[in-house]
Order: structure tokens, then C-alpha cells, then sequence
């Protein structure tokens, strides 16, 4: 009995009468449940071989060996010079695929040649339109010197489209036996390779590049003997020596604007600078000084001679 007089019966299987209730039905199916919680049994796995596809083994050695073969065709050097004869593989399927590059408009091009603006760029017959890095091709083209700026268009399926814009060349500055051009601010923008730039003042010199403003000052203040000066040497970072048809035309440092009026004026007056002279010194304010050549000075100083032995007599 509990304590509210109510009978709980006993807590074994006994006190069912029968074998029913839900203990006795839960006893019953007790092994059933035993059996199905139990340990199972598994299948003893298949080897790798047998699980995997027919040819597969046959597929792994082949892709081991052609990464081999491509490995030691890489490390030869014969992949660079395949690369080098036909291009790289890519720009190959493109161009079999009908996206070679069969085409380049250039604009802006004045004093450059298209094969060297095309060999700038890196672009020729082995190249192909979808493959082709137009950052890369203008970053090559802005580090030559001539150009300043450039941009690169592809025009499906095969033209390519650059557009340049070129520094000015203003002078040739020669240095050490070398002549460069040089634009207005001195900057040296192209080497001298051929005639092309061959009308263009010259200086020479040390820092003569850096003073180029002023040695273009000289000439127009040479008025109408601007057009017989072939070059200007810069001396000594201090002064310039104009070079005028054979004769030299030494400058001062302080004014040579005024001294070169000064020369124009004594030309237009005594035609100096048709006579058998290979220099004008300028530096002096108050006077010129002329040196004769070779054959006009022995036959000055024969002439003297002759003067003296007349007088002599």
C-alpha cells in the first residue's frame, strides 16, 4: 500500500498474470531488439584495384610520363625555342582558330619607324588577338624614349589598334663621341641611328643638352648668319663656341647675344667672314680678334717680309 492507500503491484514480471501487459509485451521482443542493436557484420572491403575503372592505372602512367617528357622538354631549353620559332602554344590554337594577328594600325607615329614601333611592342605573325596582354604591349611601347604616351585596342578577330604620341625632338647633342637626340628641355629621347634627325641644330659638350634654350637664343640673335651656323660647343661650362661654315666663333660668357650683333654688323661692313680665317674671338668687348689660316698666314707673313725688304732698300 502507498501512502494514499493505492496498491502498485509487484516490480517483477511475476505479478502479470497471462505474460500480458506492457512489460511483459516489451520483454518479449527483448531479443528481437538485442539481435537488431547488436554488432553487425561487414563485408570485407575490395582491394583499390578492383574498385577503381577499367584503364584507369593505364590513363595515371601515361599523364606521369607525358609530365616527364614535357618536364625534361622544358628544362632543355627546347620549349624557348619552340616558343622562340612558332610562338606559344596558346597564340598557336588562337591563330589556327582564326584570331591570328594579320593586322596593326598605328596613329600618331612621326619621326619612328612601324617596324620599330611593331618591334617595341612585341607583336608580330606569332602573335594572336585574344591572347595578347594590350597593358603589357603599352607598357612596353612608354619605355621608349620617343614615346610618351600610348594605347592599345584589339579589334576582333585579327587587327590590333595603337595610338602614340611622340616626344619632339628639338636638337642633337653629341658627348663623348656620341650623339643623342634631345628634346627642348634637354632630355635625351632617341639615339642618333641614321640621317633622320640630321637637320637638327647640334651641341656639344658637357651640360650643352641643359643649355639648349640658350644656344637656340644665339642663333636668332645671329640674325641672317643664323643659317650658317652648323653646331655650338659649350666650353667649360662657361661659354659658346659657334661653328659657322669652317670658322669658329668664340663667345664670352656675359652678353654673347650682344657680341654676335657685334659680329653681324662688322660682316655686313668688311665681309670678314669670307676671308681666308678659321676663327673670330669675340670675348674681347673692345675689339676682334681674327685667326687666318695655315696658307693665309704664311702668305701674310711673306707679304710682310717683302713689305720690310722694300723699305730696307
Amino acid at each position: 500500500m502507498d501512502g494514499g492507500g493505492r496498491n502498485l503491484g509487484p516490480l517483477s514480471p511475476a505479478g502479470y498474470s497471462g505474460g500480458e501487459g506492457p512489460l511483459a509485451g516489451l520483454l518479449a521482443r527483448l531479443p528481437r531488439l538485442l539481435r537488431r542493436g547488436g554488432p553487425r557484420r561487414f563485408r570485407p572491403a575490395l582491394p583499390l584495384a578492383e574498385r577503381l575503372p577499367a584503364h584507369v592505372g593505364i590513363l595515371g602512367v601515361s599523364t606521369s610520363f607525358a609530365a616527364l617528357a614535357l618536364a625534361g622538354f622544358v628544362a632543355s631549353g627546347r620549349y624557348d625555342a619552340f616558343v622562340a620559332e612558332q610562338g606559344r602554344p596558346l597564340d598557336i590554337l588562337a591563330r589556327v582558330a582564326g584570331f591570328g594577328v594579320e593586322r596593326v594600325t598605328i596613329s600618331g607615329i612621326s619621326r619612328m619607324y612601324e617596324r620599330e614601333v611593331l618591334a617595341a611592342a612585341g607583336i608580330d605573325w606569332r602573335s594572336s588577338v585574344p591572347f595578347l596582354d594590350v597593358n603589357e604591349v603599352r607598357e612596353r611601347l612608354i619605355k621608349v624614349p620617343l614615346i610618351a604616351s600610348a594605347s592599345v585596342r584589339k579589334l576582333y578577330p585579327n587587327e590590333i589598334a595603337i595610338s602614340q604620341v611622340e616626344r619632339e625632338p628639338a636638337a642633337l647633342w653629341q658627348k663623348n663621341g656620341e650623339i643623342s637626340v634631345i628634346a627642348a628641355d634637354g632630355t635625351v629621347i632617341d639615339t642618333m641611328r641614321d640621317d633622320r634627325y640630321a637637320s637638327l641644330p647640334l651641341v656639344v659638350g658637357d651640360e650643352a643638352n641643359a643649355r639648349l634654350g640658350e644656344y637656340l637664343g644665339l642663333i636668332a640673335a645671329a640674325g641672317t648668319l643664323g643659317e650658317r651656323i652648323r653646331a655650338g660647343t659649350y666650353v667649360s661650362g662657361r661659354r659658346w663656341t659657334l661653328k659657322l661654315d669652317g670658322v669658329d666663333i668664340r663667345l664670352p660668357e656675359t652678353n654673347p647675344a650682344e657680341a654676335l650683333a657685334r659680329l653681324v654688323r662688322i660682316e655686313r661692313e668688311s665681309r670678314v667672314l669670307e676671308k681666308d680665317i678659321i676663327a673670330v674671338d669675340l670675348r674681347m668687348p673692345d675689339r676682334v680678334v681674327v685667326r687666318l689660316t695655315e696658307e693665309a698666314a704664311a702668305a701674310r707673313a711673306e707679304a710682310q717680309k717683302k713689305t720690310k725688304k722694300g723699305t730696307a732698300t
